[in-house]
């Protein structure tokens, strides 16, 4: 596509418009990407607008519900962005949504896993291990019940990532799109059973369905085995050094009960907190991962081109 922004070899001239366009479209605050939806079952369209505003602007929105949601909810919430095709990874729930909250040690396959306890969450995106047939490209997380304290996550918007890498040195991004860039070791039983193979594959990537940029990464080094070249190494230094001094761009949040993100699976953390004591205080988030991305949001496609209604529209 001529033009194409994440192409590092197209004309730079597409790349350009498109940066002008994100750093001004970006939202300013979180504030800013607060949509309130009345009733999740049927958004109406301009609730709809709203949100697909902010996730293509942002990639994420977040939304305030007006009553208390189950799962039901939920799905249809998802529906109602063109969410449909869950990744039912090994810790979801039977319906493919997780619920996500402190399990018991007896629980043997989610006792393992850090977002199953109140331990922090270092820089990620969902599903980084997946095979490519089963990227996850969208994410919905609904929280029931917040904990006592803490929990609060940070979100950064992957092209930001990328723009300001690339505003670094191209060839910093160009390792990062490398196919054998990064490799998730299989994933073993303690006696050795399989559970998933090894996934080798890039950080960032340009999908081939809609031309929108995409990211996979994980800051966790004990189960990430990175390519050792020079420009990889130096690539990971860049983005080490914007996880241990958080860039103002990332947007710093505690999801209370009813609120929750819709998101282009964007990059998130989340800090340790303190869970209550009785099943009513303790923390409860729903995750809904989805294998297509937001509706009507490939950012990359619609903002560089100039075509009305790229930006805006929408606001509540």
């Amino acid at each position: 596509m001529q033009g194409q922004p994440f192409d590092l070899d197209a004309d730079p001239a597409g790349y350009r418009r498109w940066r002008d366009w994100k750093l001004r479209s970006r939202p300013a605050d979180v504030a800013a990407l607060k949509v309130r939806i009345a009733d999740p079952r049927r958004p109406t369209a301009a609730e709809r607008a709203a949100v697909i505003d902010r996730c293509r602007r942002a990639n994420m929105a977040i939304y305030v519900l007006e009553r208390p949601a189950d799962k039901a909810d939920i799905r249809a919430l998802g529906a109602a962005f063109g969410l449909r095709r869950l990744d039912v990874n090994l810790c979801a729930d039977g319906d493919g949504i997780t619920s996500l909250a402190v399990c018991e040690p007896a629980h043997r396959v989610r006792a393992g896993y850090i977002p199953y306890t109140d331990r922090a969450l270092n820089w990620h995106t969902d599903g980084y291990y997946n095979p490519p047939e089963r990227r996850v490209r969208a994410i919905l997380m609904h929280c029931v019940r917040q904990a006592p304290s803490g929990g609060a996550n940070r979100l950064l918007d992957p092209e930001l990532v990328y723009l300001l890498m690339r505003d670094e040195s191209p060839a910093l991004v160009r390792a990062l799109m490398a196919p054998d860039a990064m490799t998730i070791p299989p994933n073993r039983e303690a006696d050795g059973r399989e559970l998933r193979g090894a996934t080798r594959g890039p950080v960032f990537w340009v999908d081939p369905d809609d031309g929108a940029l995409r990211m996979r990464y994980s800051a966790r080094g004990r189960n990430v085995v990175w390519k050792q070249d020079a420009a990889t190494r130096a690539a990971l230094a860049f983005l080490q050094k914007l996880w241990v001094d958080p860039h103002p761009w990332a947007y710093h949040y505690r999801l209370q009960p009813g609120e929750g993100v819709i998101c282009n699976n964007v990059l998130h953390t989340r800090e340790a907190f303190r869970d209550g004591e009785t099943p009513t205080t303790r923390r409860l988030l729903y995750r809904a991962r989805y294998l297509e991305p937001v509706v009507g949001t490939a950012p990359g496609i619609h903002a560089h081109t100039g075509r009305p209604g790229a930006a805006g529209g929408g606001n509540r």
